[in-house]
């Protein structure tokens, strides 16, 4: 059996709740292999060459199970250059406004103000285009310009030629053709990382990426702190934001489904931790459309991988209520001994190694943590290793010691 079909076999087992001949590892690493090469993070959104590079070294290196993009940005510092995103900022854009070895970092603000509320409730569409795109992207303003509703549809409308065609709007449209001209190139360069990765043995894994509809409208749309006012004040606003959003979502996995079968589809909770929401809260506005979005992945042929970021002990009761061994449940910050009894019979379990042991412990603070989470969570079967998080300025000694360890002491 060759390395790539061991390796998926040891993930399949795994997802499968079963025991494989070792514990699969996971660890992206983030900004990591970036650094491990030499290379700083503005290296890898400036030049995917390089990223390439680093990659491979990375997987060769310490032989993950699988290979998984670190940086997920990479190859995009031109085209935010031209996109202007004015929620985002990122290591290499010209103003400097972060370290270039940071990863980029989003800048939260209400897109969405409350005395637009109807308009984005009654149409969607025509809120995104005049109100929402122009908030957030500096080529995107001038269609904040755009009056659809003043032209009347006619055998031919010179008024609306008028409006898509001035200097602005067409300065717009080329720079988006260019955009999109980047981007293909951009796929083709991230196939050949992914072709090279499967050469050499290591299987690619995320083929989709999902949100929550409620993330969508407190991360893009309201911010946090509006969000928690709208609870109480808007209800209504992100109830029938999130219904009619969730069908979008699931429109758009089965279309990725048949681009990528048998893939995982990432989905990160960004406002489902414990505490941000109530109890109540989280089971009207959160888990309905979680729980709806996993049984389609499911459905369609894929793997749900969800990522529960922040503390999530009071929302793992609702986490057992899907298909058996069909979905991975990473976690940042979880008691560990709870959610393999609550869940250890349900879903794939991944996460927990905290990366701080990584940047600031020593090497055997890692191996004994290393092993504490084997004895917790390998009983069984359904386990696969990973880290809490991305991990940056990890020691390499401390990475070193995770994957030799866990090679070692994760067999069966």
């Amino acid at each position: 059996m060759t390395l790539l079909k061991e390796r998926q076999q040891r993930i399949s087992d795994a997802i499968a709740l079963e025991t494989p001949d070792r514990i699969p590892i996971i660890c992206p690493g983030q900004c990591y292999p970036m650094y491990n090469a030499g290379y700083t993070t503005a290296d890898a959104l400036y030049d995917f060459d390089k990223y390439i590079e680093a990659m491979v070294k990375y997987i060769k290196q310490y032989e993950p199970d699988a290979y998984i993009s670190a940086v997920t940005t990479a190859g995009q510092g031109p085209l935010m250059e031209l996109f202007r995103p004015k929620s985002l900022a990122w290591p290499g854009a010209p103003d400097n406004r972060i370290d270039k070895n940071s990863i980029h970092q989003f800048i939260e603000y209400p897109v969405l103000q409350e005395e637009d509320m109807d308009y984005f409730m009654s149409d969607y569409t025509g809120w995104l285009l005049t109100k929402g795109y122009p908030a957030i992207s500096g080529l995107l303003e001038p269609l904040a310009n755009w009056d659809f509703f003043s032209h009347s549809i006619d055998v031919f409308s010179v008024s609306m030629v008028r409006m898509l065609s001035t200097p602005e709007a067409r300065e717009m449209i080329r720079t988006i053709w260019d955009l999109s001209d980047m981007i293909a190139e951009l796929d083709k360069k991230n196939a050949e990382l992914i072709k090279k990765a499967v050469e050499l043995g290591f299987p690619s894994l995320i083929g989709a990426r999902a949100i929550i509809p409620f993330d969508v409208y407190s991360d893009f749309h309201r911010g946090t702190l509006e969000t928690m006012l709208d609870l109480y004040e808007h209800p209504e606003v992100i109830r029938n934001f999130t219904e009619i959003f969730v069908e979008k979502i699931l429109q758009n996995l089965t279309r990725m489904s048949k681009v990528n079968p048998g893939k995982w589809v990432f989905i990160p909770l960004h406002k489902g931790m414990d505490s941000f929401l109530t109890d109540d809260q989280y089971a009207e506005f959160y888990w309905p459309h979680l729980q709806r979005i996993i049984n389609h992945i499911i459905d369609v042929g894929m793997i749900p991988y969800v990522y529960t970021e922040g503390p999530y002990n009071s929302r793992v009761k609702y986490l057992r209520d899907v298909p058996k061994g069909k979905v991975v449940y990473s976690f940042e910050d979880a008691d560990p001994v709870y959610v393999k009894k609550e869940l250890g019979d349900t879903a794939c379990l991944t996460g927990f190694f905290p990366i701080y042991k990584l940047h600031y412990g020593t090497k055997q603070e890692v191996i004994d943590e290393v092993k504490r989470l084997v004895d917790i969570l390998a009983p069984g079967g359904g386990y696969i290793f990973s880290t809490d998080a991305g991990f940056d300025h990890a020691k390499p000694e401390n990475v070193e010691a995770m994957f030799d360890t866990l090679k070692t002491y994760g067999k069966a």
